[in-house]
């Protein structure tokens, strides 16, 4: 009995294994080609927008898109037969696509997602900095950056910092401070401090002295905590003006009783409204909504921030007054998906160009980029005067020496030639000495930069399968474009004989509804609205009025026309058609916009169309139907070549697992 149960175990797996994997059912095949049920689900989903969506979809509908999704494929094998895998105008498309918009997913896959997540994560958390400044001494930065090394020197033998910070910044905002710049987070600073804020570790000094547009900085990070996005709070503000005269100890002793009445169960809303001299928040309890770091001033800010929701702070006092808060609510992070757009902008001002640069250093080493400075210098010594123009392709110096390699790529060489003719066409180049501030040199580098991720996108399809996916999809879709031309749009003729014909048989389906051709002056209250009106009345020129004073975005010099416009569609137009002559304008109205007068240019009764005003609508219908028409002939022909053959109950295994 054993025996017969082990033989049948082992034919049922024999007979399982020799079965085809779901995914690898054909659902279709045709000469030269085949479609297995992995690609149809992988195509059909696609079309859907998701797998789930595509989950939820009738068999007939399946069954509908396969015979569409077939009929594409032998399109795609007629587009073989033709010969377009080796049509070099199709090729130089490709290569031509495949160049720019790798260079486009490059940067934003590589650079720009990850880079987004990170500045994403890193808002999560707050850092305290503190730093010593040196701006240019008589407009020199090098005199400031001496004066930083001795500074540094000093911290090293040591001084404290914030003794060094009050003595030598010239930051005058933070150096009475120590150089406390406060609490920061991913986008609030700029790029040079941020980086430095979330790789120096808390009580450490910044080993390297920071260049930026101001100067020369010391940099040291105090403090790191989690970040809080919005918390929400009250206030309870007594200002120092006390009936009319500047009385600390009066708006210290109201605080403080304030303060008492809150601690012995007094509602804090209701005394907010009674006594707050800050009306605008007063009448609403205090509460001054949702907000983030830094966007209070810094004694209100730090007291706010950390307080727990519900918990209500001791007196605080600001250059407004004394304070008393209270933390109601807290928001947490947004998803980052929910963010993501928002902080993109912010992410290009503060991170993009460090990270981009960076992406091009990993590229150089990765493809094997080698500089030649020698040629660099031997350009700078004899070209003393020469200037990227004209004269410098035409020179002696420049002819004898431009095939030599400036730069390569792997095994591609780029030669003085190529570098100089893009300077010759870069704005920030024309003009200048190729021997001045380097620019040789910076030439080569931006070129180089340019030419480094191209190259890395024309290889991207080997390493990338989605990249990969990208490019087989814009080839087949030029293919089937071209197939579409030759086959169908070429071949669309329509004559206005025709047209004329179809014109006299169906006239009363060429019709225009009730149109009103006018004007409006749109203004932002009844007043002045009025104003305008009563000139009108007065004699005074409706088009020189609109033209001065209109409100509306882009209709001043159109002298507020708005043209031939369908009544039906528009209330401004409903009003100039009820206006019974031309040159007549109306009464001032209100309108969503603000206040409008309109003036009647011309009317034009509901109608049927003339066959000149019908003629672009008729050949489109006739475009239209010899396009169906020769579509249907190519798909017949295309059948009859490649005689596909359609396996549906296959589809029944569709998104179900092997």
């Amino acid at each position: 009995m054993l025996y017969k149960f082990l033989v049948v175990v082992i034919i049922v797996s024999m007979l399982l294994g020799c079965s085809p994997k779901v995914s690898d059912m054909v659902v279709s095949e045709f000469k030269g080609g085949k479609i297995t049920l992995g690609e149809f689900e992988k195509a059909y989903s696609k079309n859907a927008g998701s797998i789930e969506n595509a989950k939820d979809d009738s068999s007939a509908q399946m069954k509908k898109f396969l015979e569409l999704y077939t009929n594409f494929r032998m399109k795609l094998e007629d587009a073989k037969s033709k010969g377009y895998n080796e049509n070099q105008d199709l090729l130089d498309e490709l290569l031509s696509y495949k160049k720019k918009v790798g260079v486009s997913y490059l940067i934003e896959k590589e650079i720009v997602e990850p880079g987004l997540k990170k500045f994403y994560e890193d808002r999560k958390t707050e850092v305290r900095m503190s730093h010593i400044m040196f701006g240019p001494v008589d407009d020199s930065f090098d005199k400031a950056k001496e004066k930083a090394e001795k500074v540094a020197q000093s911290l090293k033998d040591g001084i404290a910092f914030s003794e060094l910070a009050r003595q030598y910044s010239d930051d005058n905002y933070t150096k009475n401070d120590d150089g406390d710049i406060y609490w920061i987070t991913a986008g609030q600073v700029i790029p040079e401090f941020e980086r430095v804020a979330y790789s120096t570790p808390v009580g450490t000094v910044y080993p390297e002295i920071v260049k930026t547009n101001f100067g020369y900085h010391i940099i040291a990070v105090t403090d790191k905590q989690p970040a809080k996005y919005k918390i929400r709070a009250s206030h309870i503000l007594i200002s120092f003006n006390q009936d009319g005269t500047v009385d600390t100890n009066k708006a210290k002793e109201k605080i403080t009783d304030i303060k008492n009445r809150i601690a012995n169960g007094e509602d804090f809303a209701e005394l907010a409204k009674q006594f707050s001299d800050d009306k605008s928040s007063g009448v609403n309890g205090g509460d001054l909504g949702f907000f983030s770091r830094r966007m209070m001033v810094k004694e209100f800010d730090q007291k706010a921030f950390g307080l727990k929701v519900g918990e209500v702070s001791d007196v605080v006092k600001t250059k407004y007054g004394y304070h008393i808060l209270k933390v109601t609510d807290e928001q947490d992070f947004p998803p980052f998906e929910k963010e993501k757009d928002k902080l993109r902008e912010l992410y290009k001002k503060s991170r993009y160009d460090f990270e981009y640069k960076n992406y091009l250093s990993k590229l150089k080493s990765e493809l094997n980029f080698k500089f030649n400075n020698s040629v660099v210098d031997f350009f700078v010594n004899v070209a003393d005067t020469i200037k990227f123009d004209e004269k410098l392709l035409q020179s002696k110096i420049f002819n004898e020496n431009k095939n030599k390699t400036l730069f390569s790529i792997e095994d591609i060489n780029y030669n003085v030639d190529s570098v100089v003719t893009f300077a010759a066409k870069e704005k920030n180049f024309q003009g200048k000495v190729i021997n001045h501030n380097n620019s040789l040199s910076e030439a080569a580098n931006l070129y180089a930069d340019q030419k480094l991720i191209e190259h890395k996108a024309m290889i991207l399809d080997r390493i990338n399968p989605e990249f990969s996916d990208l490019m087989e999809d814009y080839k087949k879709g030029i293919y089937i474009f071209k197939l579409q031309e030759e086959e169908i749009w070429s071949k669309v003729q329509v004559d206005s004989v025709d047209m004329q014909k179809v014109y006299d048989a169906n006239k009363e389906k060429y019709s225009l509804p009730d149109r009103v051709d006018f004007g409006e002056i749109l203004v932002k209250d009844d007043s002045l609205c009025i104003q305008f009106y009563n000139s009108l009345k007065s004699g005074a020129g409706f088009d020189s009025l609109a033209k001065t004073n209109t409100r509306r975005a882009g209709f001043r010099n159109k002298s507020g026309r708005h043209g031939w416009v369908n009544v039906e569609n528009n209330e401004l137009a409903k009003k100039a058609f009820e206006l019974k002559n031309e040159g007549d304008f109306s009464e001032p109205f209100k309108n969503r916009d603000g206040w409008s007068i309109v003036k009647l240019n011309a009317k034009d009764f509901a109608r049927v169309k003339t066959f000149e005003e019908a003629k672009a609508e008729i050949a489109s219908e006739l475009q239209e139907q010899q396009s169906r028409r020769l579509e249907d002939e190519y798909i017949l022909r295309l059948k009859n070549n490649y005689n596909p053959v359609f396996f549906y109950n296959n589809l029944e295994n569709a998104y179900k697992s092997n």
